[in-house]
């Protein structure tokens, strides 16, 4: 019997894919299943790389959008939405279960840690980006009424089921979601007794003005009302 749906939306995602579903694999639990979401847009192996681990494959799209069309395929009770280019830690998924449970959490965001590439102080530049910010402000913003999350999240089926992925928004869809189910009287927190996941730094390595610039927005335009929707936000998720 399935008990928990891994859905992790998908475009292009052949180079990285891999070192994901390897994660997961080694995380010894069973009772799970796991669902790639992938974009029509997709143009490389990413397909072929998640038959080749046994993933249920459906279509997806934009983030919001895939991970909804994943939760809607899925038979678990327990949903487990996670990126594509991200890490589990070693027994990252029964100490995470275990703290989800154990708080009565309906949906609960991850901690994290920058999976970089480059060397020297720009590698330091990831780490207190990722240790001093990231992290920082989901703790700061955990018990407020606007929580922050992304990367990883778990959310039972009945908070999935009354909330959504918001399908409008290309950016920030993840700590909408939370800000929806607090709204909606779920329970949020973090789930802090488990090791960081991995977080891939690659968009920063590509282009870290852009990608700065875009955190920046969705943090001061959620303050002012702005948000990243369909064909009207300036920065575009892809």
């Amino acid at each position: 019997m399935i008990k928990y749906s891994i859905i992790i939306p998908a475009k292009n995602e052949g180079k990285y894919l891999p070192r994901t579903l390897d994660s997961i694999k080694m995380q010894n639990l069973g009772d799970l299943e796991i669902i790639v979401a992938l974009s029509p847009e997709t143009k490389d192996n990413t397909r072929e790389i998640a038959s080749a681990y046994g993933c249920r494959i459906v279509e997806g799209g934009l983030p919001a959008e895939a991970r909804n069309n994943g939760a809607k395929a899925s038979f678990g009770d327990t949903f487990i939405f996670i990126d594509s280019d991200s890490v589990m830690p070693e027994n990252f998924l029964s100490k995470a279960i275990q703290e989800f449970n154990e708080k009565d959490l309906d949906v609960a965001g991850t901690l994290q840690y920058p999976i970089s590439t480059k060397k020297g102080f720009v590698k330091l530049r990831h780490e207190i980006y990722i240790n001093f910010f990231t992290n920082y402000f989901m703790k700061l913003a955990e018990n407020t009424k606007k929580p922050f999350m992304q990367t990883c999240m778990f959310a039972k089926r009945k908070v999935h089921e009354a909330v959504k992925f918001n399908e409008t928004l290309e950016f920030g869809e993840d700590s909408d979601y939370a800000k929806r189910a607090r709204g909606a009287g779920f329970n949020f927190g973090l789930l802090k007794d488990t090791l960081p996941i991995g977080f891939s730094m690659r968009r920063f390595e590509e282009n870290e003005v852009k990608t700065l610039a875009k955190n920046v927005y969705f943090i001061l335009g959620k303050a002012f009302g702005h948000e990243f929707i369909k064909g009207r936000s300036r920065i575009k998720y892809f």
